[in-house]
């Protein structure tokens, strides 16, 4: 039976294969052809959101939030950049972690901590979508979203004792929305002076780890225990509005010097000023200005014909640097015809003054601020001026000094009070940055005009543009706080060139100054009057003395 059942599978197998062969034949031969359809070929905005995860399981975030824009060129920068930043980020984690391991050294019994192997690997970070945040201050913000599956051969040596434990990081995936704040920019490379990094949300970490070859992370529990720990411990660090700086620039040698206090000065005479008119007299006047500020000079009254003149005349001036600003006085002989004479000068540096006291300077007048120059040169007379420093409530504990009441003397200058240093004078700080989609019928030079209480002032035109950037503060010394009080701008167009419509207005806007007394500072822009889509951005101060 075994030889007959052999023989008849050996038999069957060599008729089937070619009588197989046969059939199949006939049959594509003459079977008929059935039609083939033509797939359908449909935009990917026709499909429903089901097909779309189908298609593209993870959506880019480019696609989901159109304000994030793609960033395909800078991941092919970091791509090619890789090899080079992961060496330099190497370096930077061995440099921070060696101290932190050295504060660990001969605790629990442990004799040594190092990295055995530290590589990042060859996969950069991807930057999934990036956007620019628009603010009204001096400050660049980005928000990026970054993912991270990284290869690095991370591997930290354990000695304790006399057992060396080795402990690896593997698979390491990173998912974080950092905002990247370049602030503040200053006319100095690279244009920033620090970095500031902050985390708009809890970062996604997940890692393996083995320990002399185990996978620890595979305990019950203990994967889920660390994730938390890990986010805790970073959001509690840089999770926004915590942050990281980073320094570029000493902001020393590029911050702008903003003001710091007021100083009170009381002109109050002059002592055998020279003679030069031809009827033996003088026409003196004293201009006062300070060093380092760009402000017109103050200026007294004239007295006619006077060569001890009494004035007691009070100014303000406002001080950005009591350490290294001057006061410069300049006394002149005033002349109907041609330039005044200089009677002569002296300076003043602030550094001699105290905060809030008061102090008398009778100084001899010398031709120029020569120190060379020797005693025995022609005597020009004298003048005497009461000094006062007084800084904003703000920066008054920088100085180190009383704002208690302070008392001048007998020079025609009354005691300030407490209350009247803090309730009463200050300085009205107007910055108009600039302004957008300013445009006229017949031109566009833009300038703007600010006025306030009767006095006006004004910006350089800006030829042919309708974003004009002034950058220009203009400064109102108050007695008051102006409570109750607006000022008014206008933004003006002018032609060069004789015209009948030579000025043209682009619109005009009034701000209501409640709120920054209350508020010591709003930065905002406003809707111009009278314009189509016309913007200026105004910032505003307010400092009590």
């Amino acid at each position: 039976m075994g030889f007959f059942a052999t023989f008849f599978g050996f038999l069957g197998f060599a008729l089937g294969i070619p009588l197989g062969l046969l059939v199949g034949f006939f049959l594509f031969v003459y079977s008929e052809a059935k039609q083939v359809k033509v797939p359908v070929v449909r935009p990917i905005s026709e499909l429903g959101p089901i097909a779309v995860q189908e298609l593209l399981p993870e959506i880019p975030l480019w696609v989901k939030t159109p304000d994030y824009e793609r960033v395909d060129w800078l991941n092919k920068f970091l791509l090619d950049m890789w090899p080079f930043l992961e060496k330099a980020i190497c370096g930077i984690i061995r440099t921070t972690a060696e101290p932190i391991f050295a504060e660990y050294i001969g605790k629990y019994q442990i004799k040594a901590i190092e990295f055995d192997q530290l590589s990042l690997g060859t996969l950069p970070p991807t930057i999934c979508g990036m956007k620019v945040l628009e603010t009204n201050e001096k400050e660049l913000v980005m928000e990026q979203v970054i993912k991270w599956a990284g290869n690095p051969n991370i591997v930290l040596t354990l000695q304790v004792l006399s057992l060396k434990i080795k402990v690896q990081l593997v698979d390491l995936q990173i998912f974080a929305t950092p905002r990247i704040t370049l602030r503040p920019l200053v006319p100095t490379l690279p244009c920033f002076a620090k970095i500031v990094v902050s985390l708009m949300e809890k970062p996604h970490v997940d890692f393996g780890m083995a320990i002399s070859g185990g996978d620890v992370m595979s305990i019950p529990g203990l994967y889920r225990f660390v994730q938390e720990t890990i986010k805790k411990q970073v959001a509690s660090l840089y999770l926004w509005p915590q942050s990281l700086e980073v320094p570029i620039l000493d902001e020393s040698t590029v911050a702008i010097q903003k003001p710091v206090g007021i100083l009170h000065v009381n002109v109050v005479r002059a002592i055998k000023l020279l003679k030069m008119d031809l009827l033996g007299a003088s026409d003196p006047y004293v201009k006062l200005s300070l060093t380092g500020d760009k402000l017109p000079s103050k200026k007294t009254t004239i007295k006619r014909k006077n060569l001890n003149p009494q004035w007691n005349e009070k100014f303000k001036i406002v001080v950005k640097d009591p350490q290294s600003q001057v006061l410069q006085l300049q006394v002149y002989d005033w002349d109907k015809v041609g330039a005044h004479d200089k009677l002569g000068m002296q300076l003043v540096p602030l550094k001699l003054l105290k905060p809030y006291e008061n102090k008398e300077f009778t100084l001899d007048l010398l031709k120029d601020t020569n120190i060379n120059e020797t005693p025995n040169k022609k005597f020009r007379g004298q003048i005497v001026v009461d000094l006062t420093f007084v800084p904003f409530k703000e920066d008054s504990m920088k100085f180190g000094g009383s704002s208690e009441g302070y008392v001048r003397k007998d020079s025609g200058i009354d005691s300030i009070s407490d209350d009247e240093v803090q309730e009463g004078a200050g300085l009205l700080s107007i910055v108009i940055q600039g302004a957008d989609e300013v445009e006229g019928d017949h031109h566009s030079n833009p300038y703007a005009i600010l006025t306030f209480r009767g006095e006006k002032k004004r910006t350089k035109m800006m030829k042919k543009t309708r974003q004009p950037r002034w950058n220009e503060e203009f400064q109102f010394m108050l007695e008051e706080a102006p409570l109750h009080e607006k000022i008014h701008i206008e933004v003006m167009s002018k032609r060069k060139s004789f015209s009948f419509l030579s000025k043209e207005s682009l619109g005009h806007v009034e701000i209501n100054l409640n709120d920054v007394v209350h508020n010591g500072r709003i930065n905002d822009k406003y809707h111009l009057i009278n314009s189509k889509n016309g913007v200026i951005h105004v910032e505003i101060k307010w400092k009590v003395a």
